[in-house]
């Protein structure tokens, strides 16, 4: 690899590489309702991005009286189910997937589903695509908090001062940024202006691998800039 390519994509894998979130605001609502409660869209807003445990303790608030795991393994088999009945891919995913790893740059999914959901979805797409599946089972802080992403890096073997991470919402790229990776942040149900992401896209639809790496390249050119600045200015 070359200094203007990540040495590795980290991929954020609900509502980035599948639309998922549909599924999971109507299994919210139906398991909020089969206790007599109620559960708004806006409501279901709220916790894209969060993590299950989160997710479950919120759901509890709303009248369902469950454990969280019994909370969480409920939402995500009903889940999984519609994804097998049809993968909702983002558009360019599956095709960035494909050419990162014609390129030979490693791609692992970084995620707060649990690691049997995290894997369904992954079966679905390119064989042998991600080199590491961290999920909500690896990790024991959720998303903002960086653990996910330094932790991917970690079993990848990379810097993760020298990766590129993709996201879909504030929560995930707050994680992403604070773990020191280059984000690039594919709106899609949330504004991601002000959050610090290195790039805001649409959508990656019709990007290449060269995209990335241009954005890449650009972001680590701006801090190695902003680092002979500081020396420059610690000397004078």
């Amino acid at each position: 690899m070359t200094e203007t390519t990540p040495a590795a994509v980290l991929w954020d894998m609900d509502g980035t590489i599948v639309d998922t979130e549909p599924y999971w605001m109507q299994a919210e609502g139906e398991l909020v309702a089969s206790f007599g409660g109620s559960w708004t869209h806006d409501d279901a807003m709220t916790l894209i991005g969060s993590g299950l445990d989160r997710s479950a303790r919120i759901l509890q608030e709303f009248g369902v009286e469950l454990p969280i795991r019994e909370i969480i393994e409920r939402l995500t088999s009903q889940v999984m189910d519609e994804i097998t009945r049809k993968v909702p891919w983002r558009p360019g995913a599956v095709e960035m997937l494909t050419a990162l790893q014609q390129a030979g740059i490693p791609q692992a999914l970084v995620t707060m589903s649990i690691d049997r959901m995290a894997r369904h979805v992954a079966g679905f797409g390119p064989e042998g695509v991600f080199g590491t599946i961290v999920s909500a089972d690896t990790v024991t802080q959720s998303k903002p908090h960086p653990e996910a992403y330094l932790t991917a890096a970690g079993i990848l073997g990379v810097d993760i001062t020298q990766t590129l991470a993709i996201e879909d919402s504030p929560t995930g790229v707050a994680s992403a940024v604070a773990s020191g990776a280059v984000v690039i942040g594919v709106e899609h149900l949330l504004n991601l202006d002000d959050t610090g992401a290195d790039r805001v896209w649409p959508t990656l639809g019709g990007r290449s691998v060269a995209d990335l790496n241009a954005v890449f390249a650009e972001v680590q050119a701006a801090r190695t800039a902003r680092t002979a600045e500081a020396t420059t200015g610690a000397r004078s």
